[in-house]
């Protein structure tokens, strides 16, 4: 698993083999630490599948995006779910992300971020307008020499104001709610239960509770956990799928999900806590992680061979080895495991044949080298905007000499990562060693005149 920018000491280059760089430019703009995992992706997709399906998204290109932060938070912006790994290590069931995350598209679904752009230009306009007639108060006052009339002119803007903003976040209040009643619809229409939605306010409940904290629910952009509750329950109690509980196999992964994350966010204490009273798989996974992370990488081989021997399927095992290999520095070794996880991946992530390719580049041989730009290209064809994946194919390309090559794919890693200038540096670099019209001279052309939209 690899996480970027602001994941303290997490983007350390040792874990480049288990670790990938944010892909996503506009999450790099926004400043957000991405984490990309084949398992965790892979598995929170299988989550939304069947909800998106219900929500009438499954072809509208939704992607879900990871974020390093340890809140129980999930948001969405334009065709983007982002969700927090904190709200993925806190859940204790599969049921409580896929509430959650039937909640979000409940807000895309409803175009509840369009119609927020025109509220909030409402409550601007309201405001400034508001702001105008107080000034223009203020100043009649002051001509008039009354002190009465300037002072109403001022409480008239700030009233303004503050009645234009009150009224966004009731507008805000009525859209999550809306979004409440369209999480439990396609939880129904799945056959899942909502009881991990009620869990999940229960949640905030007690800790808005534990904090002592006394909000006016009026001013804030939520219902207050209570009022969900009251709100949900009924409907979510009286469902037939209430008691329906999610498969064991689904409830493992989502353990070793857990105990990924804790090992990598949290380190050897966080994965000893989650698991203090769980044995099983999940234990033993995070046993494995922390030994290979925290302890000696060769002890943490067998492992995770015993952990094949019970899951001889599991791609996600195959690439783990494949990361204690490569930091044991068997990169021969490595690829092979790599190219199991490969050939096992049922969803086609493009983040194991990047990782197979960088193994491939270790071994270094020419052939070698062919083999490894064949995988990087075949990751970054599934995975586009993997701005990690390109730098390891400029440095397949320059180890084989093929600086034009080389310099693209530099270009293509700045472009994806967000350094708009520097991209267009390689790109003019790579467009002078590329016959006029080549498609490589195309694709640093397009680089080059590409202008950076404003906020």
């Amino acid at each position: 698993m690899l996480i970027s920018r602001a994941a303290r000491s997490l983007t350390a280059l040792s874990l480049a083999a288990a670790l990938s760089v944010a892909s996503s430019a506009v999450a790099f703009a926004q400043g957000l630490p991405i984490v990309r995992d084949a398992e965790i992706e892979a598995l929170v997709r299988d989550y939304a599948r069947p909800i998106l399906r219900a929500a009438g998204l499954s072809k509208s290109g939704i992607d879900i995006i990871l974020v390093n932060d340890r809140s129980f938070n999930a948001f969405v912006a334009g065709r983007r779910m982002f969700i927090n790994t904190g709200a993925l290590l806190q859940s204790e069931t599969p049921n409580e992300i896929i509430g959650v995350i039937a909640h979000e598209a409940g807000h895309i679904a409803g175009g509840h971020q369009e119609r927020l752009r025109e509220q909030l230009a409402r409550a601007q306009t309201m405001a400034i307008v508001a702001g105008l007639l107080g000034v223009g108060a203020v100043a009649a006052g002051a001509a008039m020499k009354s002190g009465e009339l300037a002072q109403a002119g001022g409480g008239l803007a700030i009233g303004g104001g503050e009645m234009a903003r009150r009224g966004l976040l009731g507008y805000q209040r009525t859209e999550e709610a809306t979004a409440d009643r369209s999480a439990i619809t396609y939880l129904e229409a799945t056959g899942q239960s909502a009881k991990g939605m009620l869990t999940t306010f229960k949640r905030f409940q007690s800790a808005l509770s534990l904090s002592g904290a006394r909000v006016d629910p009026y001013q804030v952009s939520h219902p207050m956990p209570r009022d969900r509750i009251a709100n949900l329950e009924e409907l979510a109690t009286r469902s037939p799928n209430y008691e329906r509980k999610d498969s064991a196999i689904l409830q493992q992964r989502h353990d070793m999900m857990r105990a990924k994350i804790a090992v990598y966010t949290e380190g050897q204490a966080g994965a000893s806590r989650l698991f203090r009273k769980q044995g099983g798989v999940a234990a033993q996974y995070a046993d494995a992680l922390a030994t290979y992370e925290f302890g000696n990488p060769r002890s943490a081989l067998p492992k995770v061979d015993a952990l094949i021997k019970q899951q001889p399927k599991n791609p996600y095992l195959q690439e783990l080895r494949g990361d204690i290999l490569m930091k044991v520095n068997k990169p021969a070794e490595a690829a092979r495991s790599y190219a199991k996880a490969v050939q096992l991946d049922p969803v086609k992530s493009g983040i194991l044949p990047i990782s197979y390719g960088q193994a491939l580049i270790a071994v270094g041989t020419p052939d070698a080298l062919k083999q490894a730009v064949a995988q990087i290209r075949k990751g970054l064809d599934r995975d586009r905007e993997n701005a990690a994946g390109y730098r390891y194919l400029a440095q397949a390309y320059g180890q084989l000499g093929d600086i034009a090559e080389a310099e693209l794919a530099t270009a293509e890693g700045h472009f994806y990562g967000g350094s708009y200038q520097d991209a267009k540096i390689f790109a003019m670099r790579a467009q002078q060693r590329f016959k006029r019209g080549a498609p490589g001279w195309v694709r640093a052309q397009d680089i080059i005149n590409y202008k950076v939209r404003k906020k």
